[in-house]
């Protein structure tokens, strides 16, 4: 992998802290550092949650097409992350523990691996370092030790809690904050400030917590806000590159985050050079979250029979610091376009003969530590100017603050481009999918298929259907297709002409 900057258009990300952008420069130049904060592990991730890791994927990916190593964290909420962003209320997984008759620590090992699944199937890489809060406790008593001796705590019969006036500029990540989100911010009795919380909370003499541990404060567990501080710092160093999370966590856990990072430092530094922040994922009630009840899963799609990558797609059409709205008419467009782009590039691979570079891609791509960059010296080789012309506009767009809407109709663009030989637009479609994540090199149309639950379909009966629709269209009889296709379509199938497979299950996502 390069350690110089790499060529091409300059990479620039929009700062949090600054509302600007800026070009892009790790610290290190040989390597760039990512923290991402990760799931509280107490229930099943919503579709709104799982935006923000393809968001953050598609960072990871930019930064490596781009000529970077990087080294990402994500972290696992175990422990701490009360039933508001704002400090208040009990503990998430207490609270889903006694509710399923199990121990956190199972419900936490459960929902983990649920987690790491749907990562999996929407193609987002998996993270250098998973690292998980209730491994590192005492890191997390260490640092509260610290910030206590430098004078920028104070301890209450609840709990140590962190004096929000003893750091520089605290809030400036949330700019103005509104009045009703400081309103959420719990009130305590004895706390100097209403902004002011909890770096360790004491466990109720009347009550014993499933996960507490003894530290100078009392027997009790961390505030949420600390674990991101300590394990931040601990695998990636006191200021990195880029910190990542939803803009939920921009008005409250992050300028937490930010503050007890300047106390332990002694700094004005955040922690990162970059803070950035994807939008929310909106249904048509609002922004979604767990706590209505009956959320969207990333299962819930596939029950649907909507393949998953349907839903990488669509959270790729729209730009990150945009809200994206969810809803049936658009998960069903990304769904037909990943079809339709798929159908394209089957044909494209059945023509091309000799795709030997391919194997030297997949090899590369599944050797630990091979270079993103050396993928891309295969598969851009030789090719011809008008190829590498469209290549530097997908490479304008990615730079420009992961403009990916930009970038997606390139791909588009270069299969379609008949003066290019098969093998050329496979070549930019590898380049390109290098950034996108959608695995159109190694996707089947058949994967495509995902039969909802519920359906039962009589595949043989179909196939009469089919045939008989194809012989209507050949005589012309236009009303008797559209007859037929229109009886699928009640059986859940969706047509789609031109396509050499013929076929897909699909039931209304309405």
């Amino acid at each position: 992998m390069s350690h110089t900057a790499p060529a091409g258009q300059p990479l620039v990300l929009f700062n949090s802290v600054t509302r600007a952008t800026e070009t892009f420069a790790p610290i290190d130049p040989a390597m760039a550092k990512l923290y991402s904060c990760g799931p509280t592990v107490y229930n099943f991730a919503h579709l709104g949650n799982l935006r923000a890791y393809v968001f953050t994927d598609t960072l990871r990916r930019v930064i490596n097409w781009k000529g970077w190593n990087a080294t990402h964290v994500i972290n696992i909420t175990d422990v701490g992350h009360l039933t508001s962003d704002a400090d208040e209320g009990d503990d998430k997984m207490e609270i889903a523990a006694r509710a399923a008759a199990k121990t956190i620590w199972e419900v936490a090992a459960f929902y983990t691996d649920a987690f790491k699944n749907d990562i999996a199937r929407l193609g987002i890489l998996q993270p250098t370092i998973w690292s998980v809060a209730t491994d590192h406790i005492q890191d997390m008593i260490a640092f509260g030790r610290q910030i206590a001796d430098a004078g920028a705590t104070y301890e209450l019969d609840s709990g140590l809690y962190f004096d929000v006036t003893k750091v520089p500029d605290y809030g400036r990540l949330a700019g103005a904050r509104p009045d009703e989100t400081v309103g959420r911010i719990e009130t305590v009795e004895g706390k100097r400030n209403t902004a002011d919380f909890a770096i360790w909370r004491k466990s109720p003499d009347d009550s014993t917590r499933q996960m507490e541990w003894a530290s100078p404060w009392g027997v009790g567990a961390p505030g949420w806000h600390l674990e991101c501080s300590v394990m931040s710092m601990k695998y990636l160093g006191e200021q990195f590159d880029i910190h990542t999370g939803g803009i939920d966590h921009r008005e409250i856990h992050h300028c937490n985050e930010i503050a007890q990072n300047q106390a332990f430092t002694g700094t004005a530094k955040t922690g990162a050079n970059i803070w950035m922040h994807n939008n929310f994922l909106v249904d048509r009630g609002g922004k979604m979250s767990k706590s209505k009840g009956g959320f969207a899963t990333l299962q819930s799609l596939v029950d649907r029979g909507v393949h998953p990558l349907a839903y990488r797609l669509l959270c790729l059409s729209a730009h990150y610091r945009s809200e994206l709205e969810f809803s049936p008419d658009n998960l069903g467009a990304a769904l037909t376009r990943l079809k339709r782009l798929l159908i394209s590039v089957v044909q494209l691979r059945d023509k091309a003969g000799d795709l030997s570079w391919m194997r030297v891609v997949a090899d590369a791509g599944m050797t630990k530590g091979a270079s993103l960059v050396y993928q891309r010296s295969v598969l851009e080789q030789g090719l011809p100017a008008d190829a590498v012309a469209l290549i530097a506009r997908f490479d304008e767009a990615i730079s420009g603050d992961l403009m990916i809407p930009q970038a997606l109709p390139l791909i588009e663009e270069a299969v379609a481009k008949k003066a290019w030989s098969p093998d050329i637009r496979l070549r930019l479609v590898a380049t390109f999918d290098l950034v996108l994540g959608l695995g159109l090199l190694t996707l089947d149309r058949a994967d495509l298929r995902v039969r909802p639950v519920g359906v039962e379909i009589d595949e043989a009966d179909v196939e009469v259907q089919l045939a008989e629709r194809q012989a209507a269209r050949a005589e012309k009889d236009f009303a008797r297709s559209d007859a037929i296709r229109d009886a699928l379509a009640t059986q859940g199938i969706e047509l789609m002409d031109g396509d050499p497979l013929r076929w897909e299950w699909r039931v209304s996502l309405g």
